[in-house]
């Protein structure tokens, strides 16, 4: 009988707020040829050259600002996370691994083969498609199985965003804070739109036909843009929003190259002075909070919004490890399991 162990792989997070662990951090996820796609050599220049000298002390003030006692909430909620889903499904060994950061991939890996395990699923804790995200977790796996144990097969769970069962989740989170809001804004991690090129495997779609993301294509399977507006709908259609109480943004900008717009920070000025009072953002990109929800919206934006004129602002917690959504991702991993071969 085959023995499936799955790895859970959320991004990652510095072991603490200091300058040094934030710099250990950012390097690798820098260098990254996924997320930083230029030449190994203008990468190299751009991080230590230019980026690692002062973004460090910028970054570490902003984890100080969240950090919690159990220690960085992304790390505190997707143990939470994998220890409930874990505890549902006690079938499968599991273990929670960080593409950047500690636990490791590795780590996690050679754990799962010491239990015995004859079969490795990854599951990427990305609800959209991007090569940022999803193709830098899948090329890290491959290349450290083909040192560990270069015959175990691997399996990569598909992002979930068109799940029922997710879109249900998500809106259920949502469902409480609407009261206290009269618009809704989902604010989704941006990336730079020459990632969209890169990834449409047709070549000429994204970004290059009117409409691109509502125009069919086989380029939708990789398009972070389409897959974060087909997540936008569901959770609107579900939630009975009208075209005037809600909009869509792209946060966390970096460099000067064109990124997905419209970005976050001015849409949110922009609402505030158009006379949004009470404003509600939702940041589905995301299944933990992190930085990039509890700072940089949380706090940044925040203040842009009641600086401007807004007096209410909040912002809706992601997924974390409540119950409905544990549930919910339990059945999107068994209906994957059961697709296997035996």
């Amino acid at each position: 009988m085959i023995k499936t162990g799955v790895l859970l792989v959320n991004l990652g997070t510095p072991d603490s707020p200091s300058v040094k662990d934030v710099r250990a951090y950012l390097a690798p996820f820098l260098m990254d040829r996924f997320v930083l796609d230029v030449p190994g050599w203008l990468r190299a220049l751009l991080v230590y050259g230019i980026i690692l000298p002062t973004r460090p002390k910028r970054s570490a003030h902003a984890y100080q600002s969240i950090w919690t006692e159990e220690g960085s909430p992304l790390m505190v909620h997707t143990m939470a996370f994998g220890k409930a889903l874990s505890e549902m499904n006690p079938q499968y060994p599991m273990v929670v691994a960080m593409r950047y950061g500690n636990p490791g991939i590795e780590v996690g890996i050679s754990e799962l083969l010491a239990q015995g395990c004859d079969r490795l699923v990854v599951v990427p804790l990305y609800p959209q498609y991007a090569m940022s995200t999803v193709t830098t977790v899948t090329v890290m796996i491959r290349e450290i199985v083909d040192r560990l144990k270069g015959d175990l097969p691997v399996h990569v769970m598909p992002p979930f965003y068109h799940q029922g069962v997710y879109q249900d989740a998500l809106t259920a989170s949502i469902q409480p804070y609407m009261g206290g809001v009269d618009y809704l804004l989902f604010s989704y991690h941006g990336i730079p739109v020459r990632h969209l090129k890169k990834t449409d495997p047709t070549h000429s779609h994204c970004q290059k036909v009117m409409n691109c993301c509502e125009s069919p294509s086989p380029a939708h399977a990789t398009c972070y843009r389409h897959q974060c507006i087909k997540t936008t709908q569901a959770v609107v259609s579900r939630l009975g929003l009208l075209d005037t109480q809600y909009g869509v943004s792209f946060q966390s900008r970096l460099g000067r190259d064109p990124w997905l717009e419209p970005y976050t920070e001015p849409t949110v000025k922009h609402l505030a002075q158009l006379g949004v009072k009470r404003l509600g953002v939702v940041c589905p990109a995301f299944v933990s909070d992190c930085l990039e929800t509890l700072e940089e919206i949380g706090e940044e934006v925040r203040e842009v919004f009641i600086q401007n004129g807004g007096e209410s602002f909040t912002l809706i917690p992601c997924l974390n490890a409540q119950v409905g959504w544990v549930g919910a991702f339990s059945s999107l991993l068994n209906g994957y399991m059961g697709e296997l071969p035996n």
